[in-house]
């Protein structure tokens, strides 16, 4: 969901910033020790405020917008949007600091090395082979705004893994969300996480009944105007 396999598709201006750049940039630059007195002092992190000066900055006129429509609400006593826009805020930024090595390593192996996609990712001494993955239904989740993980960098993993049957290869591209929105909010909530029950429902009815001639939509390519019919798993199993 939203995760970039492989940022060379549809690259982002996060995806650029990172090509343009040596990773010694990155821990320079980003990256800082925690001071005395707090846990964990001298070991360097990726601060978690650098992390929301990045986030605010790059939709930094729609968050501006957000909280000239706050100080209106409040003028005129309309509580639920302030409610609204109180809860959204107090999770946005609850950001925290993240061990540098592991930033560093994320920055280096998926947005300049390209390791995954490219083959030669390697965990433990050895090679990550998507290809071995044979057994596990994947489905993917994309937002259509994500300014982020680009339109496709995600879907990847579907071209990844060639030997999951195609009928278990699901991709989603969701209409007018951002990157943050893939995984949290409304559309989440009525859009995506619907889909996702579906498919897991769906594969394991699949599973139970040791049905393997049955077939069901291909993957997504595009953006759909309405969604794919639904196979009634529950009374098909109570049958």
């Amino acid at each position: 969901m939203g995760g970039p396999i492989d940022t060379r598709r549809n690259p982002t201006v996060v995806n650029e910033l990172a090509e343009s750049h040596p990773i010694e940039w990155f821990e320079r630059t980003v990256t800082s020790l925690v001071p005395f007195p707090n846990a964990g002092a001298m070991r360097r992190v990726y601060p978690g405020f650098m992390q929301l000066t990045g986030f605010m900055t790059m939709n930094l006129d729609r968050h501006m917008s957000a909280h000239r429509k706050l100080f209106e609400h409040l003028v005129e006593g309309d509580a639920d949007p302030v409610k609204q826009h109180q809860d959204f805020y107090e999770e946005y930024m609850a950001v925290m600091d993240l061990p540098a090595e592991f930033f560093l390593q994320t920055v280096k192996t998926a947005f300049q090395d390209h390791s995954l996609p490219d083959g030669w990712l390697e965990h433990r001494g050895e090679l990550v082979d998507c290809s071995a993955i044979r057994k596990t239904a994947i489905m993917t989740v994309e937002g259509e705004k994500d300014d982020i993980c680009g339109l496709g960098q995600t879907e990847v993993a579907l071209d990844l893994c060639t030997n999951v049957p195609m009928d278990e290869k699901y991709h989603y591209v969701q209409p007018g969300v951002g990157h943050y929105g893939v995984f949290n909010g409304t559309r989440w909530r009525t859009e995506i996480q619907p889909r996702i029950r579906e498919f897991i429902r769906t594969i394991q009815f699949k599973r139970r009944t040791g049905d393997n001639d049955m077939t069901f939509g291909l993957p997504y390519r595009s953006l759909q105007e309405k969604r794919e019919p639904e196979s009634d798993w529950q009374s098909a199993a109570d049958d």
